[in-house]
């Protein structure tokens, strides 16, 4: 746990930003650090310690939610070096899986989408950019070292590699997030 906040910490120092503004007033920041201690309770092998941690952290996500407008639950799996670019109307599902060093823009949502055997939650592969305000839906794969452009809706899997966009999302070209992230 430890060792992911301060990758994660890393991360928002590279892009700018000394521990007063990171810790103080990066919203992001907040959002995934009490991530990552909601998640450690989650992951705790004492059941009664458990709950009752969870207990604790429920209220203090929410307390996140309110003030950031970012849902990180303690169940969704993140990997480390994330980034949360600006704060404000993120929403994760809490069976979402997303990979390392990932960057996330304002407004995005992964999400739960479809019928049957198709419905379910995206697995985010490594080193994915999801712009401004994207929805990533449904039992998808996003491959790594890929590109969500802002506005998009990707609902289908992609390989390794690309960069999507539109509604819905489809290969616009074989640039990777090289220069994103």
């Amino acid at each position: 746990m430890f060792k992911k906040i301060g990758q994660d910490y890393s991360k928002y120092k590279k892009y700018g930003g000394n521990f007063i503004s990171i810790v103080f007033f990066t919203q992001g920041f907040w959002a995934i650090f009490q991530h990552r201690i909601a998640h450690s309770c989650y992951t705790l092998k004492i059941p009664i310690v458990k709950h009752i941690l969870l207990v604790v952290c429920l209220v203090w996500q929410k307390l996140i939610e309110i003030l950031t407008g970012i849902s990180l639950p303690y169940s969704a799996k993140i990997g480390s070096h994330f980034y949360i670019g600006h704060f404000g109307g993120i929403i994760i599902n809490a069976k979402a899986v997303i990979g390392n060093n990932c960057n996330i823009s304002q407004g995005v949502t992964v999400g739960v989408s479809g019928r049957g055997d198709t419905r379910g939650v995206p697995t985010i592969g490594n080193n994915v950019y999801i712009g401004t305000n994207a929805v990533v839906a449904g039992k998808i794969n996003v491959g790594d070292n890929c590109v969500i452009a802002a506005n998009s809706l990707l609902v289908s899997s992609i390989k390794d590699n690309v960069t999507v966009a539109g509604v819905p999302a489809v290969v616009i070209n074989n640039n990777t997030s090289k220069d994103y992230i």
